[in-house]
């Protein structure tokens, strides 16, 4: 048998579409500062905050040129500026921050020149020009920029699909915080207990683990995944995969692979997103190698059934994981929309404006804002003329807020992503489905 060559220009696109891709949407470990001397002082008015507003900027993420270049496909996220703008106006008609007005800034910055340079830039206008009391990113993904905010005694309300473990959290405290999505150990505990009651391991005594190289995945490795491996018997072949350039990307996807079929494992899953499982499994396909995979909402599944010409529609089959927010999960289908009483709504405040959507996907922006809005209103509830991010974080640990872009009640910590579904891939709808109930993370 003739073995067909692969096509030269498609080869290269693909290395394009991998580049651009992991500049537009990781950051999953590049976000630990090597070490924190943060000045934390929960007395005072914080910066952007005058006796009655509060200034907070939301950064809008532009993916039109990653899209054009990459010819992937990305659900429409509306007009973020006036989602803005509406959300503004509901919190304003509803007691404002601390009894003081929203004064929401938006502003937009492009994916694709991503840079230390860009996000020192960009922290610098919003924490020196905009004056801001907080942040939402969008994101921002760089190893320097959630440093640069909290040592500017900036709050962060992360929307960012992105791995922020505790030492995250802790290191950044009190600045760091995410309204929609999980903390990443609790997910990581969730993804391997998932695997293993749907039986995902049964009968193997090895697997492979494609990971991001980076700070948060190589804690959740030795500390959850290691003793998780050890008592069940089965060992794993890690490929850490630097993401920092083209070269050191392809070649560690294609390595890889190469690894995996050599020891004739057949069973993979994905730790840190970054959207590493897709291309994975693209660089796969290309050398005949295949498996079954375990996945999770940090894999983009939506992004993978969108794009079949990127995507080998074979490598869906039989994928389980872990599924914690919705549209980036499973189409209305299989899930109504809304759902959730946070879902209903932060649609409401959005149709109250005159900004409607079609399905939950084109929603992925628009409700992270919304989260983040309602769970930083709802933290400074009972605060007064000491408005700033140590009595903020304080006071937040006893709010009562649900997220609408997530799954899950807020009871602690630093996130407000608290809960998860199985997540499989169904033949017959040839799209991914929740099974089984909402559950707590951690379990």
């Amino acid at each position: 048998m003739t073995r067909r060559r692969p096509d030269g220009p498609l080869l290269f696109r693909l290395g394009a579409v991998l580049l651009v891709a992991i500049v537009a949407y990781t950051g999953c470990g590049a976000l630990m500062p090597g070490g924190s001397s943060l000045q934390v002082s929960a007395a005072g008015a914080g910066p952007g905050v005058t006796g009655d507003s509060v200034k907070v900027v939301f950064i809008g993420t532009d993916l039109t040129k990653t899209a054009s270049l990459t010819g992937f496909t990305n659900a429409d996220v509306g007009k973020p500026k006036e989602q803005v703008e509406a959300l503004a106006a509901y919190i304003n008609a509803n007691g404002g921050i601390a009894g003081r007005k929203l004064d929401a800034v938006y502003r937009e910055y492009e994916a694709s020149n991503d840079s230390p340079a860009a996000e020192t830039t960009l922290c610098s206008q919003i924490t020196q020009d905009d004056q801001a009391f907080a942040v939402v990113l969008t994101g921002q993904l760089q190893s320097n920029a959630r440093p640069c905010y909290a040592q500017r005694q900036t709050l962060m309300l992360d929307a960012t699909l992105i791995a922020n473990a505790k030492s995250t959290f802790s290191a950044l405290s009190p600045y760091l915080w995410t309204a929609t999505f999980p903390e990443y150990d609790a997910f990581a505990s969730s993804f391997l207990a998932v695997l293993s009651r749907e039986k995902f391991f049964d009968g193997r005594d090895k697997t492979g683990l494609v990971a991001a190289d980076t700070p948060a995945n190589k804690s959740v490795y030795d500390e959850i995944v290691v003793p998780f491996m050890e008592k069940a018997g089965i060992e794993p072949t890690v490929s850490w995969i630097d993401t920092t350039s083209l070269g050191t990307l392809n070649s560690g996807l294609s390595q890889a692979a190469v690894n995996f079929r050599g020891k004739k494992i057949d069973r993979v899953f994905f730790l840190g997103g970054a959207r590493i499982a897709p291309f994975f499994m693209t660089s796969a396909a290309a050398i005949s190698y295949t498996a079954k995979y375990g996945i999770s909402t940090f894999d983009s599944p939506s992004f993978m059934v969108s794009n079949p010409g990127t995507i080998p529609p074979a490598a869906l089959k039989g994928m389980v994981g872990v599924g914690f927010a919705p549209g980036y999960d499973v189409p209305d289908s299989e899930m109504a929309f809304p759902a959730s009483d946070a879902e209903k709504n932060c649609q409401k405040i959005y149709s109250d404006a005159g900004i409607t959507f079609s399905k939950r996907e084109n929603t992925r922006v628009a409700f992270t804002y919304c989260d983040a809005a309602l769970m930083l209103q709802a933290g400074a509830k009972d605060l007064g003329a000491d408005l700033n991010a140590a009595a903020w974080g304080a006071a937040a640990q006893n709010m009562t807020f649900s997220t609408a872009a997530g799954l899950g009640d807020f009871g602690g910590g630093n996130a407000a992503g608290t809960a998860y579904r199985v997540l499989k891939f169904a033949d017959d709808c040839a799209c991914f489905t929740y099974s089984g109930p909402v559950t707590s993370l951690g379990q």
